[in-house]
């Protein structure tokens, strides 16, 4: 397999046996490299540059970073002096994916509540709220999400009787934010990230460092990884590991991404929000398709690029004798981030994307404010079974609606399921992803709802039209109000979900919709369905 090796210092290599030399030697031919590195907002053709001149700073910022992890360290000690000895993360897709690796990575805990489901926000409270302190992290300082968490936390706080409850905040936030005031009236401690940085690429600013660091995470290493990287950014065409990997990204319609086990993990939820939101417009764009080994079903299906990712040394041992991936990117956590930021930005330009926009993505929430104001639409199910409803199908069972469902996957199609449910409590669910992959030849993908809004939730509607979907929601034992709001979460989630449906049926895309009744006998029920009709 031919493999781009960096030196010891930058510790990144993609290797892979597909030939795309002619796509990097048009990259070079065109200077592309260079221009990047002088942050040349004109490499997306000119109706993206007014967007792309204020979303470069990510190529830098592991220097303007500098500054904070110092910083965080004498706060995480007086934190710890305090009896503080939890740290939750209230943020949503940018401001939750990378601190999430980082933690999974280097198994450092971390609570990260980027849901709106009332079981999961439940648990999420019921830590003992005198030794927790609560990073609030949203870019525009008004996420829906974010907001709701936030206004919980401090309810929670003055319940218990903790009077000065400003310590136990911190917020990451745009500066000139609503947070930004916010947290600076309630007395936490404010840090403003890069406005210069989007979300998605804002990994090594302070809305990936700061809850990563508070949590206990060394992320100077990070940085310095991410710098001994950034080296090879205007390298010869053989020694720039990020062209080579962009170059790869834009031959294939589907990607999919697994860990190689290594030590990386994670990093296949924040790789697919990177590359769905930046690529997925237009009507085109990447699908990124996260599954759970590099063996799983639909890892190497049809015409997908299969991708593995993992530390600094490819894997040996077991995973030897299998046949390898299309793709490896191994090398070091600040090193990956920074190397897929820049391919995403080179398959944006093969491509003829704007990576730094997400035209879509305000579709869903303005549909859920409507729906909060007047009430999600009453809609009669077709049939019901043990533990479900099921809305759109003209099945009258769930294997038969499963199996209906896949059957209108067509031949560039895929499948996707959302699931509006604690991925906690209901983690089993994700397993259904396999399950379907052995019916199809399509690729089948498994979000979380309603984080994937901020993830492939772009691609849904943005990107190539041909995806058949399945939601899956459910009611709640129990309900979390939002305070100074006429609605609880149960009520936010069910708008949300309801919001996302009708986004998707304006676009005419087959739609099967199964509410649980009980969440247990529910799961049991789709899980087994889903293996009945292989």
């Amino acid at each position: 397999m031919p493999t781009i090796r960096m030196d010891a210092a930058a510790s990144l290599s993609v290797s892979t046996g597909h030939d795309v030399s002619a796509t990097v030697r048009r990259l070079v031919s065109e200077d592309v490299p260079r221009r990047l590195a002088a942050a040349d907002a004109g490499l997306w053709g000119p109706e993206a540059a007014d967007e792309a001149s204020i979303r470069l700073g990510w190529l830098d910022t592991f220097e303007r970073s500098r500054h904070l992890p110092a910083e965080l360290a004498e706060l995480r000690e007086g934190l710890v002096e305090d009896g503080i000895r939890h740290v939750v993360l209230a943020g949503m897709g940018g401001s939750s994916l990378a601190p999430e690796v980082i933690c999974r990575t280097l198994d450092v805990p971390l609570t990260v509540v980027d849901t709106t489901d009332p079981e999961q926000v439940t648990e999420a409270l019921r830590l003992p709220l005198n030794e927790t302190v609560v990073v609030v992290s949203s870019k525009s300082g008004g996420t829906v999400e974010t907001d709701s968490l936030r206004r919980s936390w401090v309810q929670a706080f003055t319940d218990a009787g903790i009077k000065d409850f400003g310590k136990h905040v911190v917020v990451v936030t745009d500066p000139g934010s609503p947070l930004e005031q916010l947290g600076t009236a309630m007395g936490a401690k404010v840090f403003l990230a890069d406005a210069n940085v989007g979300g998605r690429y804002s990994a090594l600013t302070a809305f990936g460092l700061v809850p990563a660091a508070l949590a206990g995470v060394d992320v100077a290493t990070l940085l310095d990884e991410a710098a001994a990287f950034a080296d090879t950014i205007v390298n010869p065409a053989g020694e720039n590991p990020a062209l080579l990997l962009g170059a790869l990204l834009a031959e294939r319609q589907t990607v999919t991404i697994a860990e190689d086990g290594t030590g990386i993990v994670g990093l296949g939820d924040w790789a697919e929000q990177l590359i769905a939101e930046s690529t997925g417009k237009n009507e085109t764009g990447i699908l990124p398709v996260v599954v759970e080994t590099p063996t799983a079903r639909g890892a190497r299906t049809g015409e997908v690029l299969s991708i593995t990712v993992g530390g600094a040394t490819p894997h040996t041992g077991k995973a030897s004798s299998l046949e390898p991936p299309d793709v490896a990117v191994n090398g070091p956590l600040g090193a990956q981030f920074l190397c897929w930021e820049l391919a995403t930005a080179y398959a944006g330009h093969l491509l003829g994307i704007n990576p730094f926009d997400q035209p879509n993505v305000a579709e869903s929430k303005d549909n859920t404010k409507r729906i909060l104001e007047t009430g999600v639409p009453d809609e009669q199910p077709v049939f019901e079974e043990t533990g479900l409803l099921a809305y759109g199908t003209r099945a009258d069972n769930l294997v038969d609606a499963l199996r209906s469902l896949v059957d209108q996957v067509g031949e560039d199609g895929y499948l996707a399921v959302m699931a509006y449910l604690d991925r906690s409590a209901d983690h089993r669910l994700a397993g259904m992803r396999e399950s379907l992959a052995s019916t199809t030849t399509a690729p089948i993908t498994f979000g979380w709802g309603p984080r994937f809004l901020h993830s492939t939730g772009q691609f849904h509607k943005g990107g190539r039209q041909t995806g058949v979907f399945l939601q899956i929601t459910a009611d709640s034992g129990n309900d979390v109000e939002v305070p100074g709001r006429p609605y609880g979460f149960a009520d936010l989630i069910a708008a949300q979900a309801a919001g996302d449906r009708k986004a998707l049926r304006d676009r005419q895309r087959p739609l099967l919709w199964l509410h649980l009744r009980d969440r247990a006998i529910g799961v049991d029920a789709i899980l087994a369905a889903a293996k009945e009709i292989r």
